[in-house]
């Protein structure tokens, strides 16, 4: 597979993500220092709850940093783990995997999972490796099943079998009822916690019989569940032993969450989400509450209508702790875990698709303190980004794998 290398280099004077492929650079422009990246209308007139909710003062890396294609003609990746022994595990749409080794090259085609529904959103979605997968190679995955007439996510299990290139005994733990016939929305995150238990996102399915569904505690559209290894309700769950309610449901009132991470100093659970027609959303996600959609939001409908009372507050419903209006469209994220950068240690960074970058966002005391926009010329749409001893890797939707790593 061919290996293209670009070499970008920041300084505090200069900033520039390269034009690789010679694709056309989009029209952004430096930050003046202090003034938030976003330069561009909301959509709407609706004032943040706080200040620094939304267009916090833009940053730039003075670390000087390597940015580098190296794979290409993925397919249609849609995550990307570290794995043991300087390997990448990627998903791809169809329904398979693939292992690379961290310079580019490639492995191994991983095959043998259940059938996926790959229309639109849908298909095989996010990887996470068993706490244990040293010794017990089991892999878990989120997916867009088949079923009962229309689709769900759902979540499952096997063992990998590397010399074989199969999943072996795969098996369905999770499935985020009711059966929808839908191509959108499916979420699909994937986390586990220092206790070993599985933080799963799930989408509303974008129809308005789904989105009402997200403050239904009976219904698993719009929510984000914690699970065992074995797909039961996690011990201590907020709702759990409750009557009609799903026990797995750690949160709800999700639109759409592909983004997941747990910060690596507080220990909790961060969550990015797809707003409407603006109003994307970073959150923190604790147990039992309701984080809003699609009672209160600060986007508005793609028809430009208002959604519901059109009202951003509401007495119970969480706020995020920041949000983007144009939208970021916000799909995988990782903090960074390391200081190889060290004014990049515990940021966050998240892969964005219709705004075509990737955002760095600086967070202190659980506030976002400051914005940067990296790879803004490349033309791609970043589907999720990973940490790795010291390095970020990230998958495009044009089927890349990019390494950013220190100069």
């Amino acid at each position: 597979m061919p290996v293209k290398t670009l070499l970008i280099l920041l300084s505090v004077s200069f900033i520039s993500c390269g034009n690789p492929d010679n694709q056309p650079k989009n029209d952004a422009k430096e930050t003046a220092a202090g003034q938030p990246v976003e330069t561009k209308e909301p959509n709407t007139s609706y004032k943040p709850a706080f200040p620094g909710q939304t267009r916090i003062a833009g940053v730039k890396t003075s670390t000087p940093f390597l940015t580098e294609v190296i794979a290409k003609d993925l397919g249609r990746p849609w995550a990307v783990i570290s794995m043991p022994g300087n390997r990448l595990l990627i998903t791809e749409k169809s329904g398979h995997m693939q292992i690379f080794n961290r310079d580019g090259s490639f492995v191994k085609k991983i095959t043998g999972f259940p059938d996926v529904d790959d229309d639109g959103q849908g298909g095989m979605l996010d990887v996470a490796l068993d706490p244990l997968f040293d010794s017990s190679k089991i892999i878990f995955w989120s997916f867009s099943e088949p079923y009962d007439g229309g689709n769900l996510t759902a979540v499952a299990k096997g063992k990998l079998n590397e010399a074989t290139g199969i999943v072996e005994n795969p098996q369905v733990i999770f499935r985020a009822t009711p059966v929808f016939r839908s191509s959108l929305h499916f979420g699909s995150r994937l986390v586990f916690d220092k206790d070993g238990n599985l933080f799963v996102s799930t989408g509303e399915r974008s129809d308005p019989d789904g989105r009402k569904q997200a403050q239904w505690l009976h219904s698993g559209l719009g929510k984000i569940f914690k699970i065992t290894p074995d797909g039961k309700p996690a011990t201590g769950n907020p709702f759990i032993n409750q009557n009609g309610v799903m026990a797995e449901i750690f949160a709800y009132g999700i639109r759409n969450a592909q983004s997941l991470d747990i910060h690596p100093v507080t220990g909790e659970l961060w969550e990015a989400e797809f707003g409407p027609r603006g109003g994307d959303e970073l959150n923190i996600i604790k147990p039992g509450r309701n984080y809003g959609w699609p009672v209160i939001t600060y986007g508005i409908e793609y028809s430009g209508d208002e959604i519901g009372d059109a009202i951003q507050q509401k007495e119970g419903m969480e706020q995020p702790v920041y949000y983007w209006d144009p939208v970021l469209s916000p799909s995988g994220m990782t903090f960074y875990k390391g200081n190889t950068i060290p004014e990049w240690e515990n940021n966050l960074f998240i892969g964005g698709l219709s705004s075509t970058h990737i955002c760095r966002l600086v967070i202190e005391n659980n506030k976002v303190t400051g914005e940067e926009r990296l790879l803004q010329d490349a033309g791609e749409r970043f589907r999720d980004i990973a940490y790795a001893d010291g390095i970020l890797y990230a998958v495009t939707d044009g089927g890349k794998l990019y390494r950013i790593s220190k100069k």
